[in-house]
This record gives structure tokens, C-alpha cells and sequence, in this order.
């Protein structure tokens, strides 16, 4: 299959049966843990009777990781064993990994096999999967292929947020904090009765903001004639975001739920450090973290402004609930970059500048509905079922501008650019059902039918500077597949404190386009569907009188047809498929309070995963006919090409193994308040960015660690602490740019104040 290669932690009741409304977090008992409630099979259950793994962090936990003001979604990676998540296009576009399933495109078309959900909102173009989380009340992380209950099939996995929601009682709180590079950062709701047991209303919002903090040292001509050497030019941005929530309840049997959002975002794409890896290291020390040089993209902005509301409407006929979700989102920005991390009179090849690399897309509107229709009987008994139904439309207009590196001079074609058309729409019926087979186990199935239909115009072409069209290849692709799902599990309640569950899914990603090569005028790439079979099998438990909570888990997993991105002689990626992909790991979580006052949580996962084909190849790291990395791979050329044969290699992104520590002390004053220590530390395990392996683009061993020391006053009316996030000051290889030797870098350290309250 060569052409592939040449072609390239805690909560409440809920309103109805199973569409549990806002989880609530409990505050632990002072002697023991508190219980965790969760709504992985879409009703509230207490975490350790869920038959699936399901990794979750509190919203205290995740203000805690972003009182620095880093991206809400990011600050995610690691802090669940199994979940991955990573960026090389700035806070519009996260690419998230569980299990190691991912996809590393770049493409804003791209599809990943991980569904982001918010508020039961389905959010699947990659732009809208960066909507930060704000006044959260718990995260949730199913893990494994998912698809009987929740929106779209997913091969790996879904992400689940839940917001807090109005109720009939005040209730507000906010977490502001300042900090290096004049952080700021203020995530905030209030909410309460409009009309007493009638109309609730909850406001929240998000601020984030960050001076510009990084030097742009070019001087010289630049390929557009807009870079100019100036201190602090990039590294900042301003994140803007308001929701509102209206709850109607104008009876016991029938509710009607609004939300409405808005998101105002402008700042920095990601900044790519040329030459920062030398051939034959991956360590970047010697690359300042605050300087760059580059020549072309008017200092890396980028700006998306997001909208978007949902409906949902529940109504309870007694031994069943009837629930509607009607939502819309918009999108429109765009984000430049130049990418190939530096000036291009810096890498002269042959006497002349080389490297004038400039990359910008742009999503001129995008527009996405969902429908989903529930049916659930009441919980309770041996028996549960729930039945439904999808349908799912995106469509979007994109642009895309990119300079090659193997361009030289100065003038810019004003005709390089392409406009796509891309529509993807789909359908699902699902339905699961539980029953209590005998005393203590339970046997729960599910199953899915999905059609998913995509469809890719190009609707201007890359001309010349002349204006002439040079392309030759398809201008309107579509693809489609229609494809079964299904799970099964097994719980026994051993014992009131220790539980035991199997589970077996089978579940598929849909076909996907890649029309962005056409920017070079090479022909659309394209894939076709996945499909994965997947076993986990665990304990979870509660030990030690309640002090002790002991979640874990061991799986393996076949995907077949994977979907993999690789590069082309452009550095443009190529979609394609490998025969297939296996792997086999673990998770384990435990949260201990040996004493009263001491608080101690671990995360741990391990992952072993390879490709298998023999037959597939990836190009390697080529600038100018030149391998610049060192491969480790079988290696062929093809023309002026070297591509590596990948058969054998971990999945991109992958970590092998993950480490999370967190620890709180808290001292009783005398005033009824208390002063407290807190500490969150994690390691990352060798990770490999691209498909073949080299000595440069993987990382191994990297460390984070934040620290937080304060006041809490009594009934946690306020605290007041100092914190300090990447309290080391590592600087991490977190992804490059192979051609360039480019690497990207995690968040600086950042040191700061924080006050946090709640009203009642």
C-alpha cells in the first residue's frame, strides 16, 4: 500500500428518570470520601455501579488547573488517566486522545474519534470542540467506543461536561486570579428563582486574558512585507465568553430548559520555534521560550467569534420520559501562522532565503444543528430501558492561504488560496436496556445504527499569480457509510464497598475527506470508515471504612482500517488508511484520607499500542531532497522522496504511561476557617508526535507541577490563596513541525493570586 505514503471529584438527584439534570457536588464527609454521581448512561448513578470506566474531575479541580488562564480544554491532558490533549493551532482547535486514539490533522474539516459533549450538545467540528468550559460542575471521560447512548459513534470515547444549572434558591460563585504576564482570569455564575417554583435564571461567564509576551527579532525583507522586529509582539490573547440558562418548570411532569452562549476570542496561534531541535536530540533547552524570528503572518493572530443555544424539553408520563434536545452552533474566523517557525534569510539554501512559510485558514461560517429525541423508562427495579434517536447537519465554507517552504522571493500570489465547501450530516436510532439477571449482577446491552454521509466541493481553486487554474484533480467528493454498533456489560456488586464489570463495544468512525491539499493542487485524500472491537474489564471499590476509594481497569482493543494523517511533499497532510491498530493498557484512580485533614489522589495509565501493516508508508522529515531528523524506521525512496515504512510504531500522541498526584492539607483555625496546602503533579511517559519513529519528535518524562497556598474562611464563604501553576518553569516538547525541526512548547509558568467565593 504504497500509494498511501506517495499520496502523502463529586454530586445529586435528578429531575427525571434518566436525563439527570445538573450533578451537584457533595461535599466529603470529614471522617471518609464523598460519593461521586454520574450520568454515563444518561441517568444519575453513583460511580462505582457504572459497568464502563469513567475517569471524572470536579469543577473545583479544573478552576484549580486554569487559575493561570490556560486553555480550559488543555489543562485537561493527564489529569484523567487515559485522556490526552494537545494543540498546534492555538486555543481554536484541540485534538483530544483517549486510549490513545486520536488524529493528529491539522485540517479544520478533520474528524476525530472523540466526541465532545456539552450540556448534552453534541459539539463535533474542531473549532467548536474549543468552546471553553466555564462554571462546570463535573467532567466526565467515557472511555472506549460509545454510540448506544450518546449523540454521535465514537471510536474512543466521549468527553461530557455538565454546567451547573438554575434552581429555585440563589445560588452564585466566582474564581478570579491574576498573574505573570498579567494573567487574568475570572470564571464566574450567579443564578436563582425569576418566578418561585416557576422560571430560574443562571448567568455565568468566562474572562481570560494575557499580555503579549513573546519577542519578535526579524529584521529584514520579509515574503509579505509586514514583519517588523518588535518586543512583545505575540503570546497573548483575550478569551470572552457568556452563557445563560433559563429552567422553566410549570409543573411536576413537564420542563423546558434554554441555554444560550457566546464566545469572543482573539489572540495567538500556536508558535512554532525553528530549528529548535538539533539532529539526533529532542531536547530544546537551549531555545528561549520568549523569542521568536519570524518573517511572515503579521505576528501569528488568530480570531473566532462563536454563538450558539439548545433546547431541551423533558416531559414525564410516569412509567417513561419523553426528552427533546434541539441545538444550533455558529462559527466564523481565522487563525494565521508562519509556519515554518522562522525567517526564511535565516536558512538560506543555495545563497537564497528558503522557508517562507505562511499557512492561514479561515471558516467563513459554519453552521451546525442536532436533534436528538429520548425515550426512557423510570429508573428503579431490575429492569431499565431507553430508546432514541439523532440527526446531526454540519456544513461550513473554509478558506485556506499557504506559502510552501520550497517557495523563494519575496512576492506573494495573491491567487494561492482555495475555498471548500464541506457538509457532513447523519443519522442514529440507539437504544440500551438493563436487567438484573439474578441477585447482584446485572446485564446491560446496547446498539446503534448510524449512517454518516460527508461531502467536500472545492469551490475555488489554487491559480497562479496570472490567475490561471492549474488543478486537476476532484473537485466534489462524498462518502458514506451506514454501520451497526453495539455494547455489552457485566456488573456484580460484590459487596456493598467493591464492584466488578466487563464490558465488549463495537463501534466505528465514518468516512473522512481531506480537501485541503488542494492548496497545492494535489487531489483531495480521503478514507474510509474504521471500525474498533474493544474489552475492559475492572474493580472499583471503596476501603478502609470509606477513607479509601480504588478505581481500576484493564482493556485492549483492535481498530481495523484506522484512519491515519501522515505529511506530503508539502507538508500538507494525507489521510489514509492502515489494516489496523491494536493495543492493551490499564488505568487506575485512588483518592485516600488517611486522616481527617489529608486529602491524597493518583492517577495512573499505561498503554502499549502498535500499527499493523507492512504495507504502509509516511514521509519523512525532507526539506530540499535532505532528510534533516534522524529515522529509525526501514526507510525507501521514492523519486526525491524517503518515506518510512510504520508497521510496528505507537500511535501518535500516545503517552505510554501517565502519572497524576494531587495532595491537600487542611489546618483548622480557630475562627472556624482553615489554611490549607494543595499540590497537583504529572508525568508524561514517552510519547511519539508523528508516525515513524526518530530520535527528535518524542518527548519523554515530562513533568508539570502546581502549587496552591491559602485561606479558606468558614463555610467556605471565600478563600484567598497564592498559587503558582508550572511552578518548575519546564518547558516540554509538546508537537513540531517536521520539516523545520520546529518545536512547540506548553504554557510558561505562570505566578499568581486567586479569591473565590460563594453566595448563598
Amino acid at each position: 500500500m504504497l500509494g498511501v505514503a506517495l499520496g502523502p471529584v463529586l454530586c445529586g438527584s435528578a429531575a427525571f428518570a434518566q436525563d439527570a439534570a445538573p450533578v451537584q457536588t457533595q461535599a466529603a464527609p470529614e471522617e471518609g470520601l464523598g460519593d461521586i454521581v454520574v450520568t454515563a448512561e444518561r441517568r444519575s448513578e453513583n460511580l462505582q455501579k457504572v459497568p464502563l470506566s469513567v475517569g471524572v474531575a470536579s469543577g473545583d479541580a479544573l478552576r484549580t488547573y486554569t487559575s493561570g488562564g490556560d486553555d480550559t480544554l488543555l489543562a485537561l491532558s493527564g489529569r484523567v488517566p487515559g485522556l490526552y490533549v494537545e494543540s498546534t493551532t492555538g486555543r481554536i482547535f484541540p485534538r483530544f486522545y483517549i486510549r490513545g486514539l486520536g488524529n493528529i490533522d491539522f485540517y479544520l474539516g478533520a474528524s476525530q474519534p472523540v466526541t465532545i459533549i456539552q450540556d448534552d450538545v453534541i459539539l463535533e467540528h474542531v473549532v467548536l470542540k474549543s468552546n471553553p468550559v466555564y462554571d462546570v460542575r463535573q467532567v466526565e471521560v467515557l472511555r472506549g467506543p460509545q454510540g448506544s447512548l450518546f449523540g454521535r459513534n465514537t471510536t474512543a470515547g466521549i468527553i461530557k461536561f455538565d454546567t451547573i444549572k438554575p434552581s429555585n434558591d440563589f445560588e452564585s460563585r466566582a474564581s478570579a486570579s491574576v498573574g505573570s504576564y498579567n494573567s487574568v482570569n475570572l470564571d464566574a455564575g450567579v443564578g436563582g428563582p425569576l418566578i418561585k417554583d416557576l422560571l430560574s435564571i443562571r448567568l455565568s461567564t468566562l474572562i481570560q486574558h494575557r499580555e503579549n509576551y513573546v519577542d519578535n527579532r526579524f529584521a529584514g525583507v520579509s515574503a509579505d512585507n509586514t514583519a517588523t522586529p518588535r518586543k512583545d509582539a505575540m503570546g497573548g490573547f483575550d478569551d470572552r465568553n457568556v452563557r445563560v440558562q433559563l429552567a422553566l418548570t410549570p409543573g411536576e411532569r413537564f420542563t423546558l430548559d434554554l441555554s444560550g452562549h457566546a464566545r469572543w476570542y482573539d489572540g495567538t496561534s500556536t508558535l512554532f520555534h525553528r530549528g529548535a531541535l538539533k539532529k539526533g536530540s529532542n531536547d530544546v533547552s537551549a531555545e528561549p521560550r520568549n523569542v521568536v524570528s519570524y518573517d511572515e503572518a503579521n505576528d501569528n493572530p488568530q480570531s473566532y467569534n462563536t454563538y450558539g443555544g439548545s433546547v431541551r424539553a423533558t416531559y414525564d408520563f410516569g412509567p417513561a420520559a419523553l426528552t427533546s434536545i434541539t441545538a444550533y452552533e455558529t462559527t466564523s474566523g481565522f487563525s494565521r501562522g508562519d509556519t515554518d517557525g522562522g525567517a526564511a534569510a535565516n536558512f538560506p539554501v543555495g545563497g537564497q532565503p528558503n522557508g517562507f512559510g505562511q499557512s492561514q485558514g479561515q471558516i467563513r461560517d459554519l453552521d451546525q444543528w442536532s436533534q436528538e429525541v429520548r425515550l426512557a423508562g423510570t429508573p428503579g427495579g431490575r429492569f431499565n430501558w431507553q430508546v432514541g434517536g439523532l440527526y446531526f447537519d454540519t456544513r461550513d465554507i473554509t478558506d485556506f492561504y499557504q506559502r510552501g517552504f520550497f517557495l523563494t522571493g519575496t512576492a506573494r500570489n495573491p491567487n494561492n488560496w482555495v475555498r471548500l465547501h464541506n457538509v457532513n450530516t447523519s443519522w442514529a436510532g440507539f437504544g440500551q436496556v438493563s436487567y438484573e439477571l439474578v441477585d447482584k449482577l446485572t446485564l446491560t446491552v446496547g446498539g446503534r445504527i448510524t449512517e454518516d454521509k460527508k461531502r467536500t466541493q472545492l469551490l475555488k481553486t489554487a491559480d497562479t499569480a496570472a490567475g490561471v487554474v492549474t488543478y486537476r484533480g476532484r473537485t466534489d467528493v462524498t462518502l458514506k457509510a451506514t454501520k451497526p454498533s453495539w455494547d455489552a456489560s457485566l456488573l456484580y456488586q460484590a459487596s456493598p464497598d467493591v464492584s466488578l464489570y466487563t464490558r465488549v463495544a463495537e463501534g466505528f468512525r465514518g468516512p473522512t475527506i481531506q480537501g485541503r491539499s488542494a492548496v497545492f493542487n494535489s487531489d483531495f485524500t480521503t478514507a474510509k470508515s474504521e471500525t474498533i472491537l474493544s474489552w475492559e474489564g475492572g474493580v472499583k471499590s471503596r476501603l478502609l471504612n470509606n477513607t479509601l476509594s480504588l478505581n481500576a481497569t484493564v482493556f485492549a482493543y483492535r481498530v481495523k482500517d484506522i484512519q491515519l494523517n501522515g505529511n506530503d511533499v508539502n507538508g500538507n497532510g494525507v489521510l489514509f488508511n492502515a489494516d489496523k491498530a491494536d493495543a492493551y493498557g490499564m488505568e487506575a484512580e485512588a483518592n485516600w484520607k488517611p486522616v481527617p485533614n489529608l486529602t491524597l489522589g493518583a492517577g495512573l495509565s499505561l498503554l502499549h499500542s502498535k500499527i499493523r501493516d507492512k504495507n504502509v508508508y509516511a514521509q519523512v522529515c525532507i526539506l530540499n531532497g535532505v532528510v534533516v531528523c534522524t529515522v529509525e524506521d526501514p526507510t525507501i525512496k521514492v523519486g526525491a522522496n524517503t518515506f518510512a515504512q510504520i508497521d510496528g510504531n505507537p500511535l501518535p500522541n500516545a503517552p505510554e504511561y501517565n502519572v497524576d498526584l494531587t495532595a491537600r492539607y487542611d489546618q483548622p483555625l480557630g475562627n472556624g476557617g482553615r489554611a490549607f496546602i494543595a499540590g497537583d503533579f504529572n508525568i508524561q511517559g514517552y510519547t511519539q508526535f508523528v508516525l515513524y519513529k526518530t530520535k527528535e519528535f518524542t518527548a519523554n518524562g515530562n513533568f508539570e507541577g502546581g502549587l496552591k497556598i491559602g485561606y479558606a474562611a468558614p463555610d467556605d464563604a471565600y478563600e484567598f490563596a497564592v498559587f503558582a501553576r508550572n511552578i518548575t518553569g519546564e518547558k516540554n516538547l509538546k508537537g513540531v513541525i517536521e520539516n523545520y525541526m520546529a518545536a512547540v512548547f506548553n504554557e510558561p509558568r505562570i505566578i499568581g493570586v486567586s479569591l473565590s467565593g460563594k453566595f448563598r
